[in-house]
């Protein structure tokens, strides 16, 4: 969940610039941040960056281990629209209910993914008896044309999975290297996770239309001397058609990617919209507990509430 809105100085260039001949990569540092009693780092936005092509939010949460009575990871009802969320389960098990009536546990090596196009509402928490928890969270922001699309709700168990040397690499969406993922997509994106087994360097072809980001999971990243530390962004930007990666053993990166989106976003608590407009009408239809956004009624607590709009509706 994110209580930021667009704002004029976050860096909205998706072109890094070139000094001495070589294009330079953007450090992006975290914020921490607790979502259902998880802590976690986000990356995205900040006034860093905003977006890298759809992709406009990247929480990494954990690795955590719940103790005592904790009962781990529990989200209450809360709405969503104009986006779909994204989550790749790296450790722990976490049950996914919505107002369709949808309820599927996500579990590691899995991908949940919720369209909430013209409004979701739907509830997250750890399993009884699960101790752990450890993924990232991103949000895809739908483009003008499929912002109003029927909600939806898809499971990707399997994905393709394949190794070059000594990294293994998954396919969370989009293609790369001759594979292609089943999961659905509004926009041209790509998502890759990279785990690398032994100390390696991995050389990847890239599009050159496309702006990239590697976010260090676990361990360390290097590219062009740079080091990048666990929960930092590296932002390559377009304009590349490769980029070479030094991982030492264990470590564990995602990269996203995918074309500008070339779409005003604003972002206010937990909706994604193209107009204040847009998103003032959401959270009244929240607020005024529309059928807009359905109901939960396996789940034990209350709604979350939202903030006051940061403007005058």
């Amino acid at each position: 969940m994110s209580n930021l809105v667009n704002e004029r100085d976050f860096a909205t260039s998706p072109d890094c610039p070139v000094v001495d001949g070589k294009r330079q990569v953007q450090h992006i540092t975290p914020r921490s941040a607790d979502v259902g009693g998880i802590p976690v780092n986000r990356v995205l936005p900040s006034r860093q960056r905003r977006m890298v092509g759809a992709w406009c939010f990247l929480d990494h949460a954990g690795p955590a281990v719940f103790k005592g009575d904790s009962r781990g990871l529990r989200v209450g009802p809360h709405p969503h629209i104009g986006l779909q969320t994204f989550t790749w389960m790296l450790e722990g098990e976490v049950l996914h209910r919505d107002s369709l009536g949808n309820e599927q546990v996500i579990r590691p090596g899995q991908v949940n993914l919720m369209t909430a196009g013209r409004g979701i509402s739907h509830t997250e928490e750890s399993v009884p008896g699960e101790r752990h928890l450890h993924a990232a969270q991103l949000w895809i922001a739908l483009p003008e044309a499929h912002r109003g699309t029927d909600p939806r709700f898809d499971h990707y168990p399997r994905l393709p999975q394949w190794r070059e040397g000594e990294v293994e690499m998954t396919l969370l969406t989009g293609e790369f290297a001759g594979h292609r993922a089943p999961t659905l997509a509004f926009s041209p994106l790509v998502g890759l996770d990279l785990v690398a087994r032994e100390s390696s360097t991995l050389e990847l072809s890239l599009r050159e239309e496309f702006e990239y980001g590697l976010l260090t999971m676990e361990g360390e990243l290097e590219i062009e001397g740079e080091t990048f530390p666990p929960n930092e962004l590296a932002y390559l930007g377009r304009g590349r058609d490769r980029v070479s990666l030094d991982l030492p053993e264990g470590a564990r990166v995602i990269l996203v990617g995918g074309e500008p989106l070339g779409e005003e976003i604003l972002i206010w608590w937990n909706f994604v919209g193209h107009s204040k407009t847009e998103i003032a009408e959401a959270q009244r239809d929240w607020e005024a507990e529309s059928p807009r956004f359905g109901r939960i009624p396996e789940f034990d607590g209350p709604r979350l509430s939202a903030p006051p709009l940061p403007w005058k509706a």
